[in-house]
């Protein structure tokens, strides 16, 4: 099959992918209005009691934006899993349609839910006072750490997807993506949690991630290290991920349509 028509099948897939979401209204607002609904929880009512150096919605705006993402990769595994057990994949190998864009259009539709929700999250953080102090450079470089991110956890949650036999059982799974983000430094910092959570909470991916927007967006991080230590390890996690995710959702989906 040509490069030109495997582009063609791949714009197909992630239209398809795309009106989906947009036919499941009520998946895809809460999507995107839990987070803003959270920011306005931690911020108004948890944000009083918790101490982090300074006003709460200063410290609290890149971790919204990685839950957020947990959230968005929580809803690609079950539209993966959902593809896988309902048939629909038997339909396209019986069509000249490349058997990659069926993944990378679900991929393609997570990224793009994503970066609409953490739009909302960012808009909505500067309405209440979210006061960034950031050059453009630092900007584009933290858009560039949740770009990658978010493609990262994407294959992270195709591969979950193609992992589990049915859409609840994806669901589940991908649960411990959405609860990591609270054992970091998202909502405060590490120094305040119990020794044994606190070692975890700084030696696990999420912490350097959101360490490294806060770094570039607000000047400092909460972990007493230099933006650009936090950053190379950010980098090399996502990467990690990415490299390990992307070969085995694409073993996983050889080895399920395989016939």
């Amino acid at each position: 099959m040509s490069i030109a028509y495997t582009v063609s099948d791949t714009g197909v897939m992630i239209t398809r992918c795309l009106r989906r979401s947009l036919r499941d209204p009520e998946a895809f607002f809460t999507a995107l209005m839990l987070p803003i609904v959270l920011m306005l929880l931690f911020v108004y009512i948890f944000g009083g009691a918790l101490s982090t150096g300074g006003k709460y919605v200063q410290y609290v705006v890149p971790g919204l934006i990685v839950l957020c993402a947990g959230f968005g990769a929580g809803t690609t595994a079950v539209a993966v899993a959902t593809d896988m057990t309902s048939g629909i994949v038997d339909r396209f190998r019986s069509m000249p349609v490349s058997g990659s864009s069926i993944l990378v259009g679900h991929v393609a539709a997570s990224l793009a839910r994503n970066l609409l929700a953490t739009a909302l999250v960012i808009g909505v953080g500067l309405g209440i006072g979210w006061r960034p102090a950031a050059s453009p450079l630092n900007w584009a470089a933290a858009a560039g750490m949740i770009v990658l991110f978010v493609l990262a956890l994407s294959w992270l949650a195709a591969g979950v997807g193609l992992l589990a036999r049915s859409a609840e059982a994806a669901n589940s799974l991908s649960i411990v993506l959405m609860f990591l983000p609270y054992v970091s430094t998202a909502f405060v910092p590490a120094r305040t949690m119990p020794a044994a959570l606190r070692d975890f909470a700084e030696h696990q991916p999420f912490t350097p991630i959101i360490e490294t927007m806060r770094g570039l967006w607000m000047g400092q991080t909460s972990t007493g290290v230099t933006v650009a230590h936090e950053a190379w390890l950010a980098i090399a996690y996502c990467v990690a991920i990415l490299v390990v995710s992307f070969t085995a959702a694409s073993w996983l989906f050889r080895y399920r349509t395989a016939a």
